[in-house]
């Protein structure tokens, strides 16, 4: 099958895209668990890319030094939403590619073309593993991976906010330091030529600011609803 072949699924698939730290993956396992459907976390493909690009010492920062080598690692992610996993050549690496380094490589890693070739083969691959269906998030679902899905979200939320709540997660972080990350996260992100964040018509735009993420998840559960009520 050509890399680039977008396979048919039977199962639903919930594609939600959407800036760093609007609530995403607590949003897409939440959903996920609720309706008994299957999750993809595509941003922990790119984490584990970046972890062995580091670990094999490439030069984050050399396009075509990750490229040439980004064929090499097998990248492998289980679909739980309960307990989601990825592995890199059999090595778990859920804790190491939320670490520092990672975090601070990623973008660069993300824009090679090369890297998301391969990546969004892989996504696609897994989506078609999960005949149940499956919630997919990431920043390019709806645009590049699965254009088809039945149900497109895109989350955002006030820059400080986001802030504020991935500080949170790493244990009382300075939140004006993470939003400066999170704003060039997001320029780098919506400006790079292959596949940027972008919301795709007839996407569903949901701003987390003021909600509770048991409110997002009601909300997109909704729109799944609707969906199904409508097939």
């Amino acid at each position: 099958m050509d890399d680039l072949q977008q396979p048919s699924t039977p199962g639903l698939v919930v594609a939600v895209d959407g800036t760093s730290g609007s609530g995403k993956s607590s949003t897409c396992r939440g959903v996920a668990s609720r309706l008994g459907l299957a999750y993809l976390d595509t941003g922990a493909m790119y984490r584990a890319m970046t972890w062995w690009m580091l670990e094999h010492g490439v030069d984050v920062h050399d396009p075509a030094a990750v490229a040439a080598r980004c064929g090499e690692p097998t990248i492998t992610s289980g679909t739980d939403p309960a307990a989601p996993t990825i592995h890199v050549d059999g090595t778990d690496v859920a804790g190491p590619i939320r670490g520092e380094a990672v975090t601070g490589s990623v973008s660069p890693v993300a824009t090679v073309p090369q890297v998301r070739e391969r990546l969004v083969a892989l996504q696609r691959a897994a989506i078609s593993a999960a005949p149940q269906g499956i919630v997919v998030e990431g920043r390019d679902i709806a645009s590049t991976v699965w254009p088809q899905a039945q149900v497109k979200v895109f989350l955002t939320a006030d820059p400080a906010a986001r802030a504020a709540r991935r500080a949170a997660e790493e244990g009382g972080s300075d939140a004006a330091a993470v939003e400066a990350v999170l704003r060039s996260r997001d320029a780098i992100d919506s400006g790079r030529a292959a596949s940027p964040l972008t919301q795709v018509d007839g996407a569903a735009h949901l701003d987390t600011t003021h909600l509770t993420l048991d409110e997002v998840i009601e909300e997109v559960v909704a729109l799944v609803r609707a969906v199904e009520v409508d097939a």
